[in-house]
């Protein structure tokens, strides 16, 4: 089992005494830089790791220098983050009051990232001697107003068509996590002794962007100044988005944090069917069953192997014993096609046709994709089938068609087999998606998946059994403790 004590990375803040050598003459606040700080394992010291870059009068700093930094699964690793906030003590006038530092924790950002590219077209021509050799630079608006800058695209040379190249930004980065916030992004000329031609600019958002390629994302660009100047002015050019693209950076850690056994739709199907199913069973062992696999060390398929890798005693303990076989299973074998019902049902018909006097009743449960390779051969084994002690219920998972399914079902068309039909209706069917509670609850979604697919077990268990005129056994005397005198009610 893995040891998550490794997640809990310490936040610590510290307090730094005031600094009476900086001169009170400042009147902007500065957030100065992020310092990080990395802890070795087993000392207590903290070392400085590195630190990103100024940024002036604003409250919410975009750092473009990033920490890269080994992260070691073994091991708990202890970061700390200092973002420091410096302001000037105000005072007596010509005096040194002072700073005062304010230290802050970092926040989760959002993971989310986008992908964009751009285009543009019948842009200004701003070089003498050439075309233009133009970028765009992207600022996010700030809630005072302000706009930081945020990402800049490379320059494409002499063109007044250019296709930049496609870039991912943090969202967080673009605008902070609200959709509607302005997104400023400016065009211009890039010249070699860095003073960049303005050639105009446009504004857009992140909702806007998201709407992908379209007519609503073709912009153009304005440069304020020669609107004001010339009255004919249209633009200075168009930006295309030529594509948008979100990706959620998932780690190795969110596969921790969701923990090793994550249910997936089988296991979720199995569980909240076999732990209502396992109470009317005496011995609760379970036969476990896979079927359309290869199986190791030779890699034959099998449509019929024990879940638990024991084809002697193929036997669970309870619903968590084949839950556990289920998971050792996948680690062990290769899921392969093509998919076989039959051997599986046959399987169970044999254990079933051995025990007709009705002191067993076999139920089995099939937990399916909803491709069947063998149907003629499945609809002949389910005839054969309805003479004996036994039910059959199909949960079918994923968004494949189960016509295959509701056929096997035969509520609305007994099912037949070359001419044969059942002689009673032994199959319950139930798609999983049916029962996916988009609100997350799924104690009380899988609850109503139990209660449909075990609907018809009890008609069947005694359309079987009266049909053979099988009659209850007597049910035995109350449990009387030992020592306790009989009680007569009248």
């Amino acid at each position: 089992m893995m040891n998550n004590s490794f997640l809990n990375m310490a936040s610590i803040v510290d307090f730094d005494p005031l600094n009476p050598s900086i001169p009170a003459t400042k009147v902007e606040i500065t957030v100065s830089f992020c310092v990080l700080y990395t802890q070795a394992m087993g000392n207590k010291e903290w070392r400085e790791f590195g630190r990103t870059e100024v940024i002036d009068n604003t409250l919410n700093p975009d750092f473009v220098r990033k920490f890269i930094l080994d992260y070691f699964f073994e091991e708990r690793q202890n970061l700390r983050f200092d973002l420091r906030l410096e302001k000037p003590l105000g005072g007596i006038p010509g005096k040194k009051c002072g700073t005062v530092i304010v230290k802050a924790e970092e926040l989760n950002n959002c993971r989310e990232s986008v992908m964009m590219q751009f285009c543009g077209n019948k842009l200004d021509k701003k070089d003498f001697f050439g075309k233009s050799d133009p970028f765009l630079v992207f600022y996010r608006s700030n809630e005072d107003g302000t706009f930081t800058i945020c990402h800049k695209t490379e320059v494409v040379k002499n063109t007044l068509n250019p296709v930049w190249q496609a870039f991912k930004i943090p969202v967080r980065a673009l605008c902070n996590g609200d959709y509607d916030r302005t997104i400023k992004i400016e065009v211009y000329d890039w010249d070699r002794d860095g003073s960049h031609d303005f050639i105009g600019e446009f504004s857009t958002s992140y909702r806007e962007l998201s709407r992908g390629q379209s007519q609503f994302n073709v912009y153009e660009v304005v440069n304020p100044k020669k609107k004001g100047k010339k009255k004919k002015y249209l633009n200075s050019g168009t930006v295309t988005l030529l594509s948008f693209l979100v990706d959620t950076e998932v780690t190795f850690l969110d596969y921790i944090k969701g923990g090793p056994y994550q249910l997936n739709a089988y296991a979720m199907a199995l569980k909240a069917v076999g732990e209502i199913i396992q109470d009317y069973d005496s011995d609760k062992m379970f036969p476990a069953l896979g079927f359309g696999a290869k199986l190791p060390p030779d890699g034959r398929v099998s449509h019929e192997f024990a879940l638990n890798g024991n084809p002697q005693n193929p036997y669970c303990a309870g619903i968590d014993g084949v839950m556990e076989a289920y998971y050792q299973s996948l680690k062990s074998v290769q899921l392969y096609g093509p998919t076989n019902f039959s051997p599986v049902i046959n399987h169970v018909a044999r254990y079933a046709s051995s025990v007709k006097d009705g002191s067993q009743y076999f139920v089995l449960l099939i937990i399916t994709d909803g491709v069947i390779s063998d149907m003629a051969q499945t609809k002949e084994s389910i005839v054969n089938a309805s003479c004996l002690p036994m039910s059959i219920i199909i949960v079918g998972v994923g968004p494949a068609e189960f016509d295959a399914m509701v056929e096997l079902d035969g509520d609305e068309v007994r099912i037949s087999s070359r001419g044969r039909y059942a002689e009673r209706d032994i199959v319950q069917f139930v798609p999983f998606r049916d029962y996916i509670d988009r609100t997350g609850n799924h104690v009380l979604s899988m609850a109503r998946l139990a209660k449909d697919v075990l609907a018809e077990i009890p008609d069947q268990f005694l359309s079987y059994m009266r049909t053979r005129g099988i009659k209850p056994s007597p049910a035995p005397p109350p449990y009387t403790p030992p020592g306790q005198p009989l009680q007569t009610q009248i």
